[in-house]
């Protein structure tokens, strides 16, 4: 198995990590590159020091909340909480209300810093969580493209290195204009679409990894153990390519999966731990163990009793992201259930490490003929409708799916129609489609379900 050393010596990455991408990044007004340095300089701070600094940019961020942010300088006001004179450490946070989806839906306007420019808006609401609409300001982009980039190069590879990403969110599918294709061109970067796992789909992915040759691939877990087999199966290696590492997210990360990639494509796995909404919150390193983005992300986690736990204990993930002071995400419930490890890693980096996550997974649906669809190409559908509040699909059998909706406003017919209708386009007209409207969705279903 390749294992990692220390980030390549390609002339062409070197390009674009040291040149290419940090003018990109310029163009877009981004301070990426000169966080990333920052970050690989404070991964190895000593622990005082990584918490002090910690502390100084949580105060920061409240005190901007408390001055900019009309939801938080009411909620402080009323609970006179003061952050430049309350905050003493992170357990402080516990004063403070817990953020959810339903909260910032309501106040998406009031949730805006009044100094805030530029900002982008942001959708999520695959298989893991209800649709949700937010806001991120060029601050913390710069931030979570920043550790992102940091973990990469924990792997022996950068920024330039050939890169196959399988992903399955019309944000990105959708957006493949002549300028982005252009750029991931330039990246040594091709987009695969997570949704093709038909046999024929399944063929195509091998073949192009096949030519390719990347150095990393990016995805799903499920859909790149899913490649594995088909690889397997159809008797094709693909551990001789050079592939150097298999950077996995957005689903738990099974022993099964993990030994499946890592044997087939013949590199490690690497699992990740964030959202579009939390950011970029975890990331595993060559060593095993979890690293917390601790100078950008403070996690907490929480019992029943919405108290917090002690470190080894799991509970319920609540993030703050330090840099979200154009649009604050303070104590947001991610809807993961997770520990803190008790035990420092063998790697030499002084980050906080997550034990365990148990987070909701995406799976996949079986299609009459056998073949399995991605059940974010199903959510999709509902994250296109902003008045769906939560929803949940169960598949009965081959040709019946039920779909279960929790929804803000008038539903008839032709809210069952639109729903039934994108349903039908990626299942078949063969298959029925059954949408019922419900007051609320469970947090516990059967494994043949995806909540959201």
């Amino acid at each position: 198995m390749n294992m990692p050393t220390q980030p390549g010596n390609d002339w062409y990455t070197s390009l674009v990590a040291g040149v290419l991408f940090p003018a990109h990044e310029s163009l877009k007004q981004h301070q990426s590159v000169a966080v990333r340095r920052h970050l690989e300089e404070s991964q190895y701070w000593p622990a005082a020091q990584l918490q002090q600094h910690r502390m100084d940019s949580l105060r920061a961020l409240l005190v901007r909340a408390a001055e900019k942010v009309p939801y938080y300088r009411d909620i402080f006001q009323q609970i006179g909480f003061d952050p430049a004179r309350d905050l003493h450490s992170v357990r402080d946070l516990a004063r403070l209300p817990l953020l959810g989806k339903d909260e910032i839906r309501a106040n998406q306007d009031r949730l805006k810093a009044e100094d805030a420019r530029n900002l982008v808006r942001y959708n999520t609401g695959g298989s893991t969580g209800a649709p949700l609409t937010f806001y991120v300001g060029k601050h913390r982009v710069s931030h979570d493209i920043a550790a992102k980039w940091r973990a990469t190069r924990w792997w022996n590879v950068d920024i330039g290195d050939p890169e196959i990403v399988i992903w399955g969110s019309n944000i990105e599918l959708g957006a493949q204009d002549r300028v982005r294709i252009w750029r991931d061109r330039l990246m040594r970067t091709e987009l695969m679409s997570a949704f093709a796992t038909t046999n024929t789909g399944l063929d195509g992915h091998v073949a192009r990894i096949l030519k390719r040759k990347p150095r990393m691939l990016f995805g799903y877990p499920t859909v790149l153990a899913r490649i594995a087999a088909h690889a397997q199966d159809k008797g094709i290696r693909l551990d001789n390519l050079g592939i150097r590492v298999a950077f996995v997210t957005s689903e738990c990360l099974y022993d099964g999966q993990r030994e499946q990639i890592e044997r087939v494509f013949g590199c490690p796995a690497a699992n990740g731990y964030g959202g579009r909404d939390s950011g970029f919150i975890a990331h595993e390193c060559p060593a095993g163990k979890l690293h917390i983005t601790a100078e950008d992300i403070v996690i907490e986690v929480l019992g029943t009793d919405g108290q917090p736990l002690p470190d080894g204990e799991s509970g319920e993930i609540v993030v703050t992201h330090l840099r979200s002071g154009d649009f604050p995400f303070i104590r947001y419930r991610t809807g993961d259930v997770g520990a803190l490890d008790t035990e420092p890693c063998t790697c030499g980096r002084t980050l906080p490490v997550l034990k365990e996550i148990h987070g909701r997974t995406t799976d996949f649906l079986i299609m009459p003929d056998g073949t399995l669809i991605h059940s974010a190409a199903l959510a999709y559908v509902m994250r296109d409708i902003p008045e769906v509040r939560a929803f949940k699909i169960i598949q009965e059998t081959l040709d019946w799916t039920r779909v279960q909706v929790v929804f803000d406003g008038p539903f008839g017919d032709a809210e069952r129609e639109r729903i039934a209708r994108g349903f039908h386009a990626r299942m078949g007209d063969a298959v029925r489609i059954e949408v019922e409207q419900v007051s609320d969705i469970p947090p516990r279903s059967p494994a043949n379900t995806v909540i959201a």
